[in-house]
C-alpha cells in the first residue's frame, strides 16, 4: 500500500511539473551569471525574454530589483540605486526591448555589489498576474589596487538556461529511481527482521530444551564438551582425604584377595579393642 501511494504521489507531481511548464510558457534567462568589475568601471547586465504572453491584450512589466545580501531573495520596491526608472544623476539607465531588459551601472562603487534580480511580470487586466518570471545576476566588485595595470574592464561568465533544466531532470530522475527501488528496500528489511527472528525463535528453544534437562547455563553447556565419564577403579583409586590409599587400591597391606572374599580376609580376624569393651 505504501509503494502504490509513492506511485501515485510521483505521478502527481510529473503531472503538475508538466502542466506548469504548459501554463507558464513565460520566462527569462541571463547569458552571464556572474559580473566580476573594479571599483569606477562601467557594467551593463542583460535579461533574455522567452515565451509569449497568456493572452493578446496583456502587457508586460519588466523591471529590475536589488539586495546587497547575494543569499537573500529580492524584495518588492527595492531597486538598484534606489531609482526603478533611469536616472543619469545617479548613474542608472534602464532599456527595454521586445526581448531584453538592461541595466547599466556608471562609475560602479562598492556598495553597488550584491544581487540584481529581472522581474517580468504578465498583467491581465488592471491588476491580475497571469505570468510571473525572474532571474539573477551577482555583480562582484573588485578594488582596483588588486588588479594589474589598474584595468577597468570588467569579466563575465557565461550561463545557460539548459544547466536548470538539467538539474530539474536530475532531480526528478532521482525521485523515480528512488520510487523505483523501494520495494527491493522494504523487501530487504523484511528479509532482515525474518532473520533476526528466526535467532532469537532458535535460542529461545534452546532454552526451554536445556530448562527441562535442568541445566543451569544452556548456552556454556552447548559450547563446553561433555563430562568425561569414569570407571568404578578409577574412582576407588583416589587418594583419601587424610592422605592413605583406599583399602581397595592394589598394594596396599590390607587389600582384599580377589580370590577370596569379596572384602575382609577371614584368615586375619581383627581383634576387640579392650577399650571398645568397658
Amino acid at each position: 500500500m505504501d509503494v502504490f501511494r509513492a506511485l501515485l504521489l510521483c505521478v502527481h507531481f510529473l503531472t503538475a511539473v508538466k502542466a506548469s511548464g504548459e501554463r507558464h510558457s513565460l520566462s527569462v534567462s541571463v547569458p552571464h551569471r556572474i559580473y566580476e568589475c573594479p571599483e569606477g568601471a562601467n557594467v551593463t547586465m542583460t535579461c533574455i525574454q522567452s515565451g509569449s504572453k497568456a493572452y493578446a491584450e496583456d502587457r508586460l512589466f519588466k523591471t529590475w530589483l536589488f539586495t546587497s545580501h547575494s543569499q537573500e531573495h529580492c524584495h518588492k520596491g527595492i531597486h538598484p540605486r534606489g531609482s526603478k526608472d533611469t536616472n543619469r544623476s545617479l548613474g542608472v539607465e534602464y532599456n527595454k526591448g521586445d526581448k531584453s531588459f538592461t541595466i547599466s551601472l556608471q562609475t560602479i562603487k562598492h556598495k553597488d555589489q550584491g544581487k540584481y534580480c529581472c522581474v517580468l511580470l504578465d498583467f491581465h487586466g488592471k491588476h491580475k498576474v497571469e505570468q510571473d518570471a525572474h532571474e539573477f545576476i551577482y555583480l562582484t566588485v573588485v578594488a582596483t589596487s588588486h588588479l594589474p595595470n589598474s584595468s577597468l574592464k570588467c569579466s563575465a561568465w557565461s550561463h545557460s538556461s539548459s544547466d536548470d533544466s538539467v538539474a530539474e531532470g536530475l532531480a526528478i530522475a532521482a525521485c523515480v529511481a528512488f520510487i523505483l527501488c523501494l520495494p527491493l528496500i522494504l523487501m530487504l528489511v523484511y528479509r532482515q527482521r525474518q532473520t533476526v527472528e528466526r535467532h532469537r525463535r532458535s535460542h529461545e528453544l534452546v532454552r526451554m530444551d536445556s530448562e527441562a534437562q535442568a541445566h543451569e547455563n544452556p548456552v556454556f553447556l552447548c559450547d563446553s564438551p561433555l563430562p568425561k565419564t569414569r570407571t568404578v577403579s578409577q574412582i576407588m583409586r583416589q587418594s583419601s582425604e587424610t592422605g592413605r590409599h583406599l583399602l581397595s587400591e592394589p598394594g596396599t597391606p590390607l587389600s582384599p584377595n580377589i580370590q577370596g572374599e569379596m572384602f575382609f580376609p577371614a584368615q586375619d580376624p581383627i581383634p576387640e579393642s579392650p577399650n571398645l569393651l568397658e
